[in-house]
């Protein structure tokens, strides 16, 4: 058990299972952009340590680029999305991940697949580290998915409570 402000946490998935499951997806995005260049979009800030790790895990030549947005405060979700960083990177004829730390409600998720894909790239698919199918209010698809979870909070290995809790190395999920 761990506190985060004042919430109580107990462990939930260990680092030791974190990290071969971002080493399993690794492998799996070499392999499938085996001839391809891919531009990796991170969204900060919570998939700051996912994305760490898993371009160590990639073994084809990729870009890495972010992006943040927001719609969290606290433990909920606000129902709406503010850009704070745009994109940078040109995507016209790219291969491009987007690379998420949480899909709950999938607004996030719709949000910036609308803004790639205004950008003309050749191709757009979707990493995330937690999926929790029961909060999913808009329809996305993910390809390629860390685990799927339940739909309770959960701070650590990047995602955070008001901002506290991201250095965690593990996830943790909220006891009450």
């Amino acid at each position: 058990m761990i506190q985060v402000k004042d919430k109580i946490f107990k462990r939930y998935i260990d680092n030791s299972a974190i990290q071969k499951r971002v080493m399993e997806i690794g492998k799996q995005i070499s392999k499938d952009y085996a001839e391809k260049s891919p531009v990796i979009i991170g969204v900060l800030n919570g998939a700051f340590m996912f994305l760490s790790d898993l371009s160590k895990s990639i073994t084809v030549p990729a870009e890495v680029s972010f992006i943040k947005i927001s719609s969290y405060e606290g433990e909920t979700s606000t129902g709406k999305v503010k850009n704070i960083l745009g994109l940078g990177t040109e995507l016209e004829n790219r291969h491009v991940l987007i690379v998420e730390d949480i899909v709950d409600t999938g607004l996030s998720m719709v949000h910036l697949l609308d803004q790639v894909r205004k950008k003309n790239p050749a191709s757009i698919k979707t990493v995330t580290l937690l999926h929790k199918p029961d909060a999913l209010k808009h329809q996305v698809v993910l390809d390629y998915v860390g685990f799927e979870i339940p739909n309770k909070f959960v701070v650590g290995y990047g995602l955070d409570y008001d901002g506290f809790g991201r250095n965690i190395p593990e996830i943790y999920q909220l006891t009450t």
